[in-house]
């Protein structure tokens, strides 16, 4: 093991590709890459979410058939449901991204996405264009389709109601305009600048049969797929089943099929098909002249030793040079190029990576880092030099990395100055009010699934007397005592952090308000001064802080009612800012860690918005029990009520919860957490007690139980209003849930976000009372969003409305609804 200490300035490259962990492949993946280099073809299939994609489709087409092939899905998935914690919104996204190209590392598709936020279910594709621009959209569907060139493009969806959903349906028309838009000169001529003008051969719809929608039909063109695959021990359906199952977020988990199936497709536009869907496409070396490439490929791959994949080293180096010399098509050369690059690299078994042991680093740190790197090859591999982003400072080796051997080296690297924190670019800056739309800094990030990492070194390698260049990205590294080894992306952030403790506040009596913010610093920073302003004025400052590196300081601002009044009679916003040595820093930071993601960090500007409480509630302690993760007790408690979240040595008998003047349940407790169908009774007879029950909504897949009430009633999974502004008919107008101790009115139903509600009761027992009626535009009413039933001396309450997103916005109305129904038995 050989040893190298040095002192080096690392310089952020400017390369928009993803450094990767550079990590040895299988050698079936390696014969998948041989099998895939021999056709030059791609396929790019559209839909409009995470997990909307057929799994078993691109599973096949790129492990039976070997072919290139990529997913757009117009969204991140931000407006979805998150079944493993509490985070909606951008953050939902983020993880939806994640749990997304996780699921391509299983099937082997490439990924890419759309600028459009999820804004929640839309019934049609005409309520979606309301916040969906088509034509930004289609131009970046048009990059997508030019910088990929597919030959073949794929819906997931039709383009009406068939599709069950209105983003669905408006990803069939976005990828319909974008096939044709594609290979016009005269449409996004600015895109010329990176990618030329392309044409798909054909656009075709993937029928398929979903509950009562049917698309199929047997003229269409069918495809069996799902056949074993030896080198990965299953067929595309079972990998498919794993795949999708990755979207844990949405529950998503879904069986591993074996056996053969079939495939449908109907032609949308284009050349008509009848044998195949590349029918008129020559996929061979042919298309670029080169027949002789596919046939020395076509013997490399018949010749391919599972045990010594190094073997095909020379024949591929061959391979290599004549690509670079006989290829005149500039994009298949270069694909082609960076394919056989990557796959001569697998065959060497190479492994390299450059460590740090701290998770973060702020710009202008200087980290010790440990480079290890070893190759498995008969070939020789000579390490010539690292470059460290400078050319001053890069490192002469010429060092030949004995077969196996493994080599180190530690370095002290200095962060760059410039370097960007690290944030999802989507998220770098706020998207305009009302417009669904992720702010896109630059045209070249369209697409992309994540930021790119520019915080790499370059390994020059000669492998076999040939040149090759190797990104190793600036990563961190631990020894998990469950995982064993953790390696991720080395985050960047800021000198400090600023964060209030919650995201809402409410009012004292007075109007006063009284909360904490949290600095953490990531160096030390001397003679600071945070700053807390409000919609008018600052309301607070707080001067010579000094705030030590790697520690958390609770700073407490108390704003006084004479200041909260000047900030106007409205509710208002609070922003924090800390200044220190001539920066100001005014971002929270966010981490989110599930053990099947990678540690995903993003920021948002430091704020809280104050409530100035206008409800009343007589209720003082609560029960709750947790669902799928909601803001909820948080908001009561800033109500000023006491909430304990129920355990199961709470919920062993009714006595137990006498204490308690209401009990709520949160959103899908039942489908979440299994022992609700024991809990249940024990909490129907607290109501019939004298305790209020509020039971928040439920999905129909994976329940505990179905006997939600203390009558019968069912949950619909096709009802639901997603119109947010949706008309509201009081069905009972004298109820004490819209008298007591707050009056509702229209106006608590107004700047509701993404939805009314979701999951509504369709049928019920007469003993149930409904309170609204509502509806989507041209739909029938539905009165399923609430029910109230007296329960012997107690109440219990079933709403299908989503308050779990209208209280962490800080909407009253939601809020005065909720302590209604806390008050009712009061």
């Amino acid at each position: 093991m050989r040893k190298l200490l040095s002192t080096i300035v690392l310089a952020a490259t400017a390369q928009l590709g993803f450094a990767q962990q550079v990590k040895p492949a299988t050698s079936a993946k390696i014969y998948h890459e041989i099998a895939q280099l021999r056709h030059l073809v791609n396929v790019l299939y559209v839909a409009a979410h995470p997990d909307d994609e057929n799994t078993r489709l691109l599973a096949w087409l790129v492990n039976d058939q070997n072919i290139r092939t990529g997913y757009l899905s117009l969204t991140r998935g931000d407006g979805g449901q998150n079944i493993l914690g509490s985070e909606l919104g951008d953050a939902l996204g983020l993880i939806r991204t994640h749990e997304l190209m996780e699921a391509r590392k299983l099937d082997g598709a490439e990924q890419y996405f759309s600028r459009a936020i999820d804004f929640g279910f839309s019934k049609t594709n005409e309520e979606t264009f309301k916040h969906w621009p088509q034509d930004q959209l289609t131009y970046d569907a048009v990059w997508v389709m030019r910088k990929f060139r597919p030959d073949v493009v794929i819906c997931r969806f039709p383009p009406n109601k068939m599709a069950g959903h209105g983003q669905h349906a408006a990803s069939a028309i976005i990828a319909a305009k974008a096939f044709k838009a594609s290979g016009d000169r005269g449409q996004y001529s600015e895109q010329f600048r990176s990618y030329a003008a392309w044409q798909p051969k054909r656009l075709l719809l993937n029928t398929y049969r979903f509950g009562d929608r049917n698309t199929t039909s047997e003229d269409q063109f069918k495809l069996t797929v799902g056949q074993y695959i030896p080198s990965l021990g299953m067929g595309s359906g079972e990998l498919a089943g794993l795949s999708r199952s990755i979207h844990k977020s949405q529950g998503a988990g879904t069986p591993s099929t074996p056996g053969v199936q079939t495939e449908y497709f109907k032609l949308v536009d284009g050349d008509s098909l009848s044998q195949s869907l590349y029918d008129g496409i020559d996929i061979t070396w042919n298309r670029v002249g080169a027949i002789e490439i596919g046939d020395e490929l076509k013997i490399i791959e018949e010749h391919f030793d599972y045990k010594h994949p190094d073997a095909s080293i020379p024949a591929l180096l061959t391979v290599r040079k004549q690509i670079a010399t006989k290829v005149k098509d500039a994009y298949w050369r270069k694909e082609k190029l960076a394919e056989i690059d990557q796959t001569i690299l697998d065959c060497t078994g190479l492994l390299a990576e450059l460590y740090a042991k701290q998770p973060q680093a702020v710009k202008g740190a200087v980290l010790p880092f440990t480079l290890h790197v070893i190759a498995r090859s008969k070939t020789p591999v000579v390490l010539n030099k690292v470059a460290w982003g400078s050319g001053d400072a890069d490192s002469a080796m010429n060092l030949l990395i004995s077969n196996d051997s493994l080599m180190s080296f530690d370095h002290t690297i200095m962060i760059p100055t410039n370097t960007p924190i690290t944030q999802p670019y989507w998220l770098t800056a706020e998207h305009a009010k009302g417009e669904d739309m992720f702010a896109i800094p630059n045209d070249s990030l369209i697409g992309l699934p994540e930021t790119p990492d520019n915080l790499n070194a370059t390994l020059s390698l000669t492998i076999g007397g040939e040149p090759f260049h190797v990104l190793v990205p600036l990563s961190y590294k631990k020894l998990d005592p469950v995982k064993g080894d953790v390696v991720e992306q080395l985050r960047i952030v800021p000198d400090a952090t600023v964060m209030f403790n919650t995201t809402l506040l409410v009012t004292q009596s007075d109007g006063a308000v009284t909360t904490d913010v949290r600095i953490h610093a990531y160096k030390d920073l001397r003679d600071a001064t945070l700053t807390i302003t409000g919609t008018k004025s600052v309301v607070a400052t707080i001067k010579g802080l000094n705030l030590s590196a790697a520690a958390d300081t609770i700073i407490p601002v108390n704003i006084s009612a004479a200041v909260s009044a000047q900030q106007g009679k409205d509710d208002y916003a609070l922003t924090a800012d800390l200044s220190a040595n001539g920066n100001t820093y005014n971002l929270t930071q966010h981490l989110i860690q599930y053990n099947h993601l990678p540690s995903l960090q993003y920021f948002n500007v430091a704020t809280t918005k104050v409530l100035r409480a206008n409800w009343k509630c007589t209720v003082k302690r609560i029960g709750y029990i947790e669902g799928a993760g909601d803001y909820i007790p948080t908001l009561l408690r800033l109500a000023g009520m006491e909430v304990d979240v129920l355990k199961e040595t709470d919920l062993t008998s009714a006595a137990k919860l006498k204490k308690y003047d209401a009990i709520v349940t949160g959103i899908r407790a039942v489908n979440v957490e299994k022992r609700m169908a024991y809990w249940l009774p024990v909490l129907m007879e607290y109501a019939q007690n004298g305790g209020t029950l509020v039971m928040q909504y439920n999905t129909t897949q994976d329940m505990a139980t179905t006997k939600l009430g203390p009558y019968p009633f069912t949950i619909a999974s096709d009802q639901r209003v997603t119109e947010e502004d949706a008309k509201i008919t009081f069905l009972d107008p004298q109820s004490r849930l819209l008298n007591y101790p707050n009056k509702i009115t229209d106006d608590d139903f107004k700047d509701w976000v993404q939805e009314r509600g979701l999951y509504f009761v369709s049928k019920w027992d007469d003993k149930y009372t409904p309170l609204f009626s509502m509806n989507d535009a041209d739909e029938p009413a539905l009165k399923g969003g609430t029910l109230y039933a007296k329960v012997g001396k107690g109440n219990y309450i079933y709403t299908s409305l989503s308050f779990n997103r209208q209280l962490p916005n800080g909407n009253k109305g939601a809020i005065r609804l909720f302590m209604n129904m806390l008050s009712v038995g009061k």
